[in-house]
């Protein structure tokens, strides 16, 4: 196994035990809705979030795949095998422009955790975002939704796309991670200015949301990564996007900068949305409609700013 990779392996296994240790309340593991009855009931996000939550993971791949084929929705699979882990990523493209911007929901949880905020309310922002995008198809512009596996394993479904398909024609890259509780959209690993991020932060605020207030741009947050840091080590600009709570932006702030020793401090008292993050406790009715509905309604206004440009 190549020497990145074992630090992938060491990074991953590390974060889920800070999260069962963490994980002093546990709740009742939750039972998963009937997929069918998921897939026959409403399409509006906080429903689909139960299409993946409290299912194993290779019970949420299977989910989405069935999501996917049952919606008729053409779609590409790309299953990978390593040392690592293996697992199968799916990619929907609308659109029919040179330039792609792909946004990416992973559907791996870790185990024990019922996965709702991470990640489940992802994929379901993203399958509720290709309903629009199946009715008004950008005209100049390609979206890629990228519903990545085994991401909690130092994002190797990431990690092999972008070695087996490459990035040509990818502008931009968006990975959404705990975008299920807050008010307040976050852009993060964003260092440095780029085109893309600018059309971002356009985007949103042609939404009326104010940076520094009802958004945030910030740079690197160590420790804790996601799907858009392999797209990222190939030159694309690329970030994390969550939602987070603007009462809790100073408690988050120091738990972004200090995670380790936040955590070790703080276990019970971590604010959201990671109170949730790798417990039981990360369940769709931890969830906002209002947090899932804003990442649609910003990721909509991402697209059309770039398909105008």
């Amino acid at each position: 196994m190549p020497l990145e990779s074992v630090g992938f392996w060491l990074r991953a296994r590390a974060g889920r035990g800070l999260g069962r240790l963490a994980d002093r309340r546990p709740a009742p593991r939750a039972t998963p809705a009937p997929l069918e009855a998921v897939l026959a009931g409403p399409r509006a996000p906080l429903a689909l979030t139960r299409l993946l939550e409290s299912r194993a993971n290779a019970e949420r791949e299977a989910a989405v795949l069935r999501y996917l084929a049952a919606r008729g929705v053409p779609f590409a699979r790309h299953a990978f095998a390593t040392l690592e882990g293996r697992g199968e990523t799916f990619a929907v493209d609308v659109g029919a422009g040179d330039r792609v911007l792909v946004l990416i929901a992973h559907h791996d949880a870790v185990a024990g955790s019922p996965g709702a905020n991470d990640n489940a309310a992802s994929v379901a922002i993203l399958l509720t975002l290709l309903e629009r995008l199946l009715v008004a198809e950008p005209r100049r512009l390609s979206v890629r939704l990228l519903f990545t596996a085994c991401e909690e394993l130092g994002y190797l479904g990431a990690r092999a796309w972008v070695r087996e398909r490459g990035v040509a024609g990818v502008a931009g890259v968006l990975s959404l991670e705990l975008c299920g509780v807050g008010d307040s959209l976050a852009v993060w690993d964003a260092g440095d200015a780029t085109p893309f991020l600018g059309s971002v932060r356009g985007a949103f605020g042609g939404l009326g949301l104010r940076a520094d207030e009802s958004y945030h741009v910030v740079g690197r947050i160590p420790v804790f990564g996601s799907d858009h840091r392999a797209f990222a080590a190939a030159g694309v600009p690329a970030y994390g996007l969550s939602v987070v709570p603007a009462a809790h932006a100073d408690a988050l702030r120091r738990f972004v900068l200090s995670p380790v020793r936040s955590t070790l401090r703080a276990f019970t008292r971590r604010p959201p949305p990671f109170d949730t993050y790798h417990t039981s406790r990360d369940t769709s009715a931890t969830l906002s409609e209002a947090a899932l509905a804003r990442t649609v309604e910003g990721l909509a206004a991402v697209v059309s700013a770039l398909d105008e440009r």
